[in-house]
């Protein structure tokens, strides 16, 4: 997009809206499908075990080499967008997605599971650098924080919608064809974005011209002295390992502690990424203001920090369990928006792929090391404990935010 065309958008809010709003849509679809294929082994586990005679720690190690894979790819891949553009990075990403999950359905044996969870893993590590540099550099500014936003919540759609496809068709066919129920709607997606694929170009005022880039712009590795950039990894890294106890362990540990029946327990961690959504939504109205968003992200976490609280010490009918979730999940879902657009203003522009796979590899590393970090505590019957930790962590993430402002406000 040359100067001429960017001011002729400007002259057309009407053309420059519906622009967002597509590029908003490819980006989120493809997050949605990032998400969805973390998902897709863990709600069949009880097939696979069963067709592979694997014990559940075999299974689970399948997701650690999922994410530990994905962390490593997330890091290089931002040298990739940087180098040669978000779009054949995206299209990659989501074809490895596709072809990983069509291995999943005819693997014959663990091993073969195992080679496929490597090409799934090289697939979603490129999402994130890939996504916020199409939103930075696309996406005009008065809507980014409905980009942040939107964004935000396809990822829990994603993982919303893994087990509820996956689980009926299971029942009703065989976990092969679940998962190749799956892969179609993966390829639906890449196609779309495929056939959409000009709209995934960056515009050309966003990138160096090439005949100066080596006077022009910053050495490859010198965004790694941005103090900003090791504060924004260690702020995922903590969300990683948040994220991570309440997908693993959370739902358990309130049942034993509160005897919630499992009918409910089943109900909490949906609860929880349904009204994260909305609290996303609601983030996004809020979130262009920079001191706003540190407000916001503050009073996210803290608020997360007294709901663990309270389900690790306070006596609690059982049938609050799942609500109390929903506003944890709420909670953190107003967080997410204003904490995407801290990094956003502390992300060098000619680095953003680079910068940003490394800021979200810290997520996939509190993922991975999270369940290893607690499963202890759930061992050992210190299900208190699980949730008092789970405090801890959101109040590091206040004081890791309030950290990242001071490298970004003006």
């Amino acid at each position: 997009m040359n100067q001429a065309s960017a001011s002729s958008l400007a002259t057309k809010p009407g053309l420059a809206m519906r622009q967002d709003a597509l590029v908003i849509g490819l980006v989120s679809s493809a997050h949605l499908i990032s998400h969805f294929s973390q998902l897709l082994l863990p709600p069949l586990f009880p097939w696979l075990k069963d067709a592979f005679h694997a014990s559940y720690a075999e299974l689970g190690f399948l997701m650690a080499v999922f994410f530990g894979v994905s962390c490593a790819v997330q890091t290089l891949s931002g040298f990739l967008v940087d180098r040669f553009g978000p779009r054949p990075v995206l299209l990659g990403g989501l074809t490895l997605l596709t072809i990983g999950a069509l291995g999943y359905a005819f693997s014959q044996s663990y091993a073969m599971l195992m080679f496929f969870v490597l090409v799934s893993g090289l697939g979603n590590g490129v999402f994130h650098p890939v996504d916020y540099t199409l939103i930075n550099r696309r996406v005009s500014a008065p809507r980014l924080g409905h980009a942040y936003s939107a964004h935000g919540i396809s990822g829990n759609l994603g993982w919303a919608s893994a087990p509820a496809l996956l689980v009926p068709v299971a029942m009703a066919s065989s976990w092969r064809q679940a998962i190749l129920v799956a892969a179609l709607v993966m390829f639906l997606v890449l196609l779309a974005l495929w056939f959409n694929r000009r709209h995934l170009r960056l515009p050309e005022t966003a990138q160096e011209p090439k005949q100066h880039a080596s006077s022009q712009s910053p050495a490859l590795f010198a965004f790694l002295r941005l103090p900003a950039l090791w504060i924004s990894f260690s702020f995922f890294l903590f969300v990683g390992i948040a994220l991570g106890i309440v997908q693993a362990f959370a739902p358990e540990a309130a049942r034993q502690l509160h005897g919630t029946p499992l009918a409910l327990v089943a109900f909490c961690l949906s609860a929880y990424m349904l009204t994260a959504a909305v609290g996303m939504v609601l983030a996004g109205f809020l979130a262009s203001d920079p001191i706003r968003s540190e407000k916001m992200v503050a009073l996210g976490y803290t608020g997360a920090a007294i709901i663990s609280l309270a389900l690790a010490l306070a006596p609690l009918p059982s049938h609050t369990i799942p609500a109390l979730f929903g506003i944890l999940g709420f909670v953190n879902g107003i967080a997410g928006p204003a904490r995407d657009f801290l990094i956003k203003r502390a992300t060098p522009t000619q680095a953003s792929g680079r910068v940003y796979g490394v800021i979200y590899s810290g997520l996939d590393i509190g993922q991975a090391v999270s369940p290893l970090m607690f499963a202890w505590l759930m061992d050992a019957g210190h299900y208190s404990a699980l949730f008092i930790g789970l405090a801890v962590v959101q109040l590091i993430l206040v004081l890791n935010a309030r950290r990242m402002m001071a490298y970004v406000r003006v």
